[in-house]
């Protein structure tokens, strides 16, 4: 049973979400021969605050809203 995690910044809407895994999952079970229903996959979102590029965080980058 495969597992497939993803980390994406918080924000994005739950259409992208339910396409992603649509599409990840398509991927994984045609590339390891499993059926679709064995593919697990988390998606685990992070608050921009929390994760940094190159020493800046992320928040820091971002225009102001």
């Amino acid at each position: 049973m495969p597992v497939v995690t993803v980390r994406i910044a918080k924000g994005r809407p739950v259409e992208k979400k339910r396409a992603l895994a649509k599409a990840v999952t398509e991927v994984v079970a045609e590339n390891l021969d499993v059926p679709s229903e064995r593919v697990i996959l988390i998606i685990d979102e992070s608050d921009s605050e929390d994760w940094a590029i190159g020493g800046v965080l992320h928040a820091d980058k971002l225009p102001a809203r």
